[in-house]
């Protein structure tokens, strides 16, 4: 089969076609090669995803701080949260700190 046989089948008629020539180089182009092509916009979808679900974590985390904000705004729990977070005392106050055995860090 030469040449001439294989001009003579249907597909190469089809494919040798200059319509789905120029088709077959646009799809290609569009896919791969183009500024606004089907894997940036793949990249692009992912990315804005994270950044979604990085703002609901974000939304979340706002949320809690203004519970805390609320919760601080009342000047016993303010004095409190000083008291147990950074270890605050009034003047003329002594503090003992109790640490049990299984709560400090040792080296193994």
């Amino acid at each position: 089969m030469g040449m001439k046989g294989i001009r003579k089948k249907k597909w190469f008629g089809i494919v040798t076609n200059t319509y789905v020539l120029i088709l077959t180089v646009f799809v290609i182009w569009m896919v791969f090669f183009d500024t606004n092509s089907l894997l940036i916009h793949w990249e692009l979808k992912e990315e804005i995803e994270k950044l979604e679900k990085q703002q609901q974590f974000l939304k979340e985390e706002i949320a809690k701080d203004k519970l805390i904000i609320e919760k601080l705004s009342d000047k016993n729990e303010l004095e409190k949260f000083a008291r147990e977070q950074y270890y605050l005392k009034r003047k003329n106050e002594e503090i003992y700190l109790i640490e049990y055995e299984d709560s400090l860090k040792t080296k193994k």
